[in-house]
């Protein structure tokens, strides 16, 4: 297991136009996914020779990572100092076979049933770090190690590099599609950020937008 040391102690940088905040506040998008373990499994597909399909005993055997990430909401809160244990995204991307010139990919969670009802894209250079995780538990300075709950994700949450708003992270993670070309995820589509920066405040598409544009925020 890899374990990230001494990440408490990294200078805190609070993103423009956000506050900082010491909970972990849900919202959510759509209805709670009830975890049903025969049920669920977690696909790897689009620009690969081959497709793969994993069971919920196969995703916990591979490699676990701890790692301190923070988190940047889109919606102005940001919270530091948080530890997740999970499954980095490099292993999931060591079981795909890609085509040549994928650089993007397009992550699913279940959304009112619907498995790839929810999606964010990414560029997959940024994801191959130890603070690209599908994790299952989390700690922080209020809290010891939990699994996460239903609300925050469970079985399975993306949580993005702090380089990203938090809506690139799934809750409820299904699968990963590999891409050659950048497209966009279920916000993009509804006007929020390609790219999503909380350093470079990039909400949404159009610069001069605001949250009385778009209907209500999951994160």
């Amino acid at each position: 297991m890899a374990v990230i040391e001494g990440m408490d102690n990294m200078e805190k940088v609070l993103p423009p136009g956000q506050f900082e905040t010491d909970k972990w506040p849900i919202l959510h998008e759509g209805d709670v996914y009830q975890f049903e373990e025969d049920k669920w499994n977690f696909r790897l597909f689009g620009d690969v020779k081959k497709e793969v399909t994993l069971s919920f005993a196969d995703v916990m055997n591979l490699p676990k990572t701890k790692s301190t990430v923070d988190m940047h909401c889109v919606t102005t809160w940001s919270k530091f100092g948080t530890s997740f244990e999970g499954i980095a995204f490099r292993e999931f991307l060591n079981l795909a076979q890609l085509e040549q010139d994928v650089k993007y990919v397009k992550l699913y969670g279940y959304l009112n049933g619907n498995r790839f009802g929810y999606s964010a894209n990414l560029p997959l250079e940024p994801l191959l770090g130890d603070d690209s995780l599908f994790v299952f538990r989390w700690k922080d300075q209020l809290h010891e190690w939990q699994d996460i709950t239903p609300k925050h994700g469970y079985p399975l949450r993306f949580i993005p590099p702090a380089s990203f708003y938090l809506w690139k992270g799934p809750k409820w993670a299904s699968g990963i599609e590999f891409m050659k070309e950048d497209e966009a995820g279920y916000w993009e589509e509804r006007g929020y950020s390609m790219t999503a920066n909380p350093f470079k405040e990039e909400r949404f598409a159009e610069p001069n937008f605001t949250f009385d544009d778009f209907e209500d925020y999951d994160d």
